[in-house]
């Protein structure tokens, strides 16, 4: 554990040193980029030991800390597997960066960002390793108190404002349901360290419905889980490309490994919770990409992609909880190793795709669809990153993607065979919306590459773009390669995922491998067809290039159908691309139209335009806090602005606690 220690004080200690660089942009991003990587470097060598079979590591040490006996940490498969992405994906994401921010270098402080960058990096890495209730609160804080200044890193633009604040209130009301949640499992166990809760009997108080229902609003605010996903459409396009992809791709993750934590000490869960996993996970799943499908701008759509995949690992999660409860190993074993391989190819395929909206943003100024087109050809690196990344959100095979869906459906058909009632309808309903979710999302994304990257440009910037530099393209081609290793090394992976899943499942090690089995063949068959067609194609490209190769090559007007002088206008727009779905789902989207038809014999000007509010945030969220305002507005009689007052509320207020505690 020093080794890991060590690597998370190294991150801190260079995020500091580019604090105090704060003046000098280019060493003060050498410091904060540099530190982290090697940080991350040495972190990752005991965890790989940890995942190739090593003894899980443990450390406890005397700290004097109030309901805390000892600052205590360790490091088992299960942490070892979260740590994964956070690392990896971190220092991606910082190299990217680098190139991202030069154009702030001169207007903006540079050093802080990368300060809270690996902050942030640290308090979810502490996150993961922390083994009492106060260190995991403390890290939870941290990390959910980082993303806030980096995301009002464009501070002069009133929504960037306004999406921090959203995130700051979204990111403090969950943090108090885990306080509470805490706070009843340490009066259970009678101590707020993880060794404690393993050991009491928490299944037997007659509490646990409660600690559930507390631990998934909690985690779920911070994962996005519907209805708590309003901050991730309205913080991810406000943040830096980098930052959106690293609260994307990581962060969210953190509410689901809380989760799964907390699970593991909560005994045998009764069935209801796992059809309530499956039906949140059915809801965010279609209402997400509903949502993205109705999105003009490109990283809010991504974003509402991320409360899509969200659900689909909760629709793992929560068939491993009926799996569980049903005490079938294969459904169990299967569902989790779904939901959790979910997390890592989400990781990998989200920060890809923000990295290339950012890319685009980068070179044209706007993330409108509307204003994009034809970049297809003018940034080809992006172009072919983001279709890759397209096809692996949308579970095509071979890319990553799909083998964390079909893991899902593997399990939700075993356990709709074998059992029956609400159980076995709640996993047939999630087959169905997994494959009606797979389905939007390839057609959300046919939305989003061809009016962004195909056809002709529809603004001058559009047409003035040009590829993004090495620094930016280089992690974007390792995460797209990374999509396409994991999905052809499947096999081997969900068999590696044996440890991982002995810390969450409880079986034994024979049935959790017997489950695992299942899956060989199928993924085997069909990593085997997706290496057939990919040498396939890499054949023909040789084929074709030997073919043409030593002649002359011309090209010329062919019959264009009307088409030969091709103009933005004739183009569909992102509108008009997802018309046919926003209006068949319009009772659940309420999108808004607005039309200026033409007027008069010679109308000059026609305009229509479509806005697709959250109906979460509408109809729930802005009347709730409309109606607190108003409620508090009623005591501002209390604030008078005079010092004598304020101390005297705070006397009365030791006097009542003191009174209240006796």
């Amino acid at each position: 554990m020093e080794l890991v220690l060590a690597g998370i004080l190294f991150i801190i200690a260079g995020g500091i040193a580019a604090l105090c660089c704060n003046q000098f942009s280019r060493l003060a991003s050498y410091l904060g980029i540099g530190s982290l990587v090697l940080g991350s470097l040495l972190v990752l060598i005991p965890v790989f030991q940890v995942l190739s079979g090593g003894a899980s590591l443990y450390m406890q040490r005397p700290w004097p800390m109030p309901f805390v006996v000892s600052f205590t940490v360790g490091l088992d498969a299960l942490s070892a597997f979260f740590l994964l992405p956070i690392l990896i994906i971190s220092c991606l994401c910082a190299v990217y960066g680098y190139g991202y921010m030069k154009h702030y270098w001169a207007r903006k402080t540079i050093g802080v960002h990368w300060f809270f960058f690996n902050i942030l990096v640290a308090g979810m890495a502490m996150l993961v390793i922390a083994r009492n209730g106060v260190l995991f609160l403390l890290s939870w804080e941290v990390m959910s108190l980082a993303p806030f200044f980096l995301i009002i890193f464009l501070d002069d633009r009133e929504k960037v404002r306004q999406a921090g604040w959203t995130y700051m209130v979204a990111a403090h009301l969950g943090a108090v349901f885990l306080l509470v949640l805490f706070m009843l499992m340490a009066q259970e166990a009678g101590s707020m360290d993880f060794a404690q809760f393993r050991l009491h009997p928490l299944s037997a108080s007659g509490q646990l419905n409660t600690l559930f229902l507390l631990a998934l609003i909690g985690f779920g605010t911070k994962a996005g889980f519907i209805p708590f996903h309003v901050w991730l459409p309205e913080a991810h396009p406000a943040a830096p490309s980098h930052v959106s992809a690293l609260m994307s791709g990581v962060m969210i993750k953190m509410g689901i490994y809380g989760l799964v934590r907390i699970l593991c000490f909560l005994g045998t869960p009764p069935l209801w919770w796992g059809v309530l996993l499956l039906l949140i996970g059915l809801c965010s799943g279609i209402s997400g990409v509903l949502f993205a499908i109705a999105q003009h701008d490109l990283k809010r759509l991504l974003a509402y992609h991320s409360v899509e995949n969200i659900g689909i690992i909760a629709l793992g999660l929560g068939a491993g909880l009926i799996g569980i409860n049903r005490d079938l190993p294969v459904l169990a074993t299967l569902a989790f190793a779904g939901g959790l391989l979910h997390v890592i190819n989400h990781s990998v395929f989200k920060s890809l795709l923000f990295m290339a909206a950012g890319s685009v943003q980068h070179a044209s100024g706007t993330l409108e669809i509307d204003e994009l087109g034809g970049l297809g050809k003018r940034m080809p690196w992006t172009a072919v990153t983001f279709v890759i990344g397209a096809a692996a959100i949308c579970g095509l095979p071979p890319f990553n993607g799909f083998v964390s869906e079909f893991l899902i459906y593997l399990a939700s058909y075993h356990g709709g065979i074998l059992i029956s009632g609400a159980s076995a309808a709640s996993l047939l309903a999630g087959i169905a919306g997994l494959a009606l979710i797979g389905g939007l999302a390839a057609a959300c994304f046919a939305k989003a590459f061809g009016v962004v990257f195909l056809g002709e440009p529809r603004s001058v910037k559009a047409g003035e773009c040009r590829e993004a530099p090495v620094g930016m393209r280089s992690p974007m081609v390792l995460l797209a390669a990374s999509c396409l290793l994991i999905g052809l090394s499947g096999p081997f992976l969900v068999r590696s995922m044996a440890l991982v899943l002995r810390e969450v499942v409880q079986f034994t090690p024979l049935n959790i491998s017997q489950a695992l089995s299942q899956a060989d063949f199928p993924l085997s068959f069909i990593v085997a067809g997706g290496v057939s067609l990919f040498v396939l194609f890499v054949l023909l490209a040789l084929l074709h290039r030997i073919l043409l190769s030593g002649r002359q090559v011309t090209s010329a007007s062919t019959w264009g159908c009307g088409y030969l002088k091709p103009s933005a206008r004739m183009q569909y727009t992102a509108s008009s691309f997802g018309q046919p779905i926003t209006n068949f789902f319009a009772p659940l989207l309420r999108t808004r139209t607005t039309f200026h038809g033409p007027a008069g014999i010679f109308p000059r000007k026609v305009s229509l335009s479509t806005s697709t509010p959250d109906i979460f945030m509408t109809g729930i969220y802005s009347p709730l806090f409309s109606a607190c305002e108003w409620l508090l507005s009623k005591l501002r009689w209390l604030q008078h602005g005079r010092v004598q007052l304020y101390i005297m509320y705070i006397v009365i207020t030791i006097i009542a606690v003191m009174i209240w505690m006796m």
